[in-house]
């Protein structure tokens, strides 16, 4: 393997730190890489890109598994056999995720933002004054 990268090649024009890849290496996100003569990891140019794909589909909330699944479901694209569903259907799915933990998210902002407004300093003077913000009463 010519063109093959070294391990610290691969980390710094992906951005990732070396143990960030190798924990990849053992979920099984990335293949393992074959060795020189000196037993140092050789990877192909393109597990960089494989690399930034995992780190975006991460920050877009996917978690390693589901990241795994997009990965595996794009390496049967080709196959005789219907592939699982893909990014589209999985997307789709993490989106109606993102905008209900948006909305979860916007009833806490909200709360928060009326118990400043309150002048609440105490928690348990707070859940018994009349009018508290806080939804004490919804736990019960």
């Amino acid at each position: 393997m010519t063109d093959a990268l070294r391990v610290g090649q691969v980390a710094a024009a992906a951005g990732v730190n070396l143990e960030t890849l190798r924990y990849y290496e053992r979920r099984g996100l990335l293949a393992r890489p074959e060795r020189s003569l000196g037993g140092h990891r050789l990877y192909p140019p393109q597990v960089v890109t494989q690399l930034r794909v995992i780190k975006t589909a991460q920050r877009l909330g996917f978690t390693l598994k589901e990241v795994a699944d997009l990965l595996e479901a794009g390496a049967h694209h080709h196959g005789v056999r219907r592939r699982p569903a893909g990014l589209q259907a999985r997307a789709a799915d993490k989106l109606t995720e993102v905008e209900q933990r948006i909305e979860d998210l916007t009833v806490i902002r909200d709360t928060l933002q009326r118990a400043l407004d309150a002048g609440c300093d105490d928690l348990l003077e707070c859940a018994d004054a009349e009018g508290c913000p806080l939804p004490f009463a919804d736990l019960a």
